[in-house]
């Protein structure tokens, strides 16, 4: 972890084949070759497992580096990882937009895939726009800071971790008053998980939000949200230079594999500090 002082349609779970004798691969579906070629290309093996660091707990805010960068999903790999490590997780995600568009919520999404013991949305508005402004243009009450707070504080105190998943980036204005990701963080004395792409424009936008968050003394590290099964070199050279530490990274498409398979692999996408198993210095020495 970073110091800051320092620096659709799911097929059936297919696992089923290696009981029947031959090849453990015939028969797997698509979503599990996925995982399976994922996990030899940049996961970890069980002997490669590095040594224990003590696992994150507490508050622990989810943002990216922009909209779309795959927060979701991080945060549900966070979940299911936490969830098998026996710890009662909470999720939370303080403000929906878009609820119009029909597309599955956010926190229905991470329920499905991870099943966490608790899934609130403390506020929800139709229009895919930042939270104020989604709050504003459908004549809603935003959502205060005060509530937010009050809300989580009591939440955080029920679970042995707690993830918020915020909107877009860290800075996105979240409720009443323009109150942002990055204050709720430092208010609750929460760490941040940095959710970054891999691709070109990471390097910039990882950097500004790990100083931003550095800035008002919040604890930090990066997640890589959509890692790609063929990496090209753009992706190699980012992984090389990205700012922070890295602490996970999560395949292309993982969202779309069956909940049983997702839960099951969750814990190779993510480093000790995230109840899991993956080992970034053997990930980025095997992708260069």
């Amino acid at each position: 972890m970073t110091d800051p002082h320092s620096a659709g349609q799911h097929p059936a779970d297919p696992g089923t084949a290696e009981h029947r004798g031959g090849d453990p691969r015939d028969g797997m579906g698509a979503e599990a070759l996925l995982a399976e070629a994922l996990r030899s290309e940049a996961l970890l093996s069980e002997a490669a497992t590095p040594a224990a660091t003590e696992p994150i707990s507490g508050a622990v805010v989810i943002t990216g580096t922009d909209t779309g960068v795959g927060k979701t999903i991080v945060t549900a790999a966070i979940a299911a990882a936490a969830t098998a490590a026996g710890r009662r997780v909470a999720v939370v995600k303080p403000a929906q937009t878009g609820t119009a568009d029909g597309d599955e919520p956010d926190a229905a999404t991470v329920a499905r895939l991870a099943e966490p013991v608790t899934v609130r949305t403390l506020a929800s508005f139709p229009d895919p726009l930042a939270p104020l402004a989604a709050a504003r243009v459908a004549g809603d009450d935003p959502l205060t800071a005060v509530m937010a707070q009050l809300a989580l504080r009591t939440i955080i105190e029920e679970h042995d971790i707690t993830l918020i998943e915020g909107a877009g980036g860290l800075l996105v204005p979240m409720g009443e008053g323009g109150w942002t990701v990055l204050d709720l963080a430092a208010a609750l004395g929460a760490t941040a998980v940095v959710v970054a792409r891999a691709g070109l424009g990471t390097l910039n936008h990882t950097a500004l939000t790990l100083r931003a968050l550095a800035h008002r003394d919040v604890p930090a590290a990066v997640v890589i949200g959509a890692w790609p099964a063929e990496p090209q070199l753009v992706h190699r050279t980012n992984l090389h230079d990205l700012a922070g530490d890295l602490v996970g990274a999560v395949p292309e498409g993982a969202g779309a594999l069956t909940p049983a398979l997702f839960r099951r692999e969750a814990p190779h996408w993510l480093a000790p500090l995230l109840h899991g198993r993956f080992d970034p210095v053997a990930f980025r020495s095997h992708s260069r």
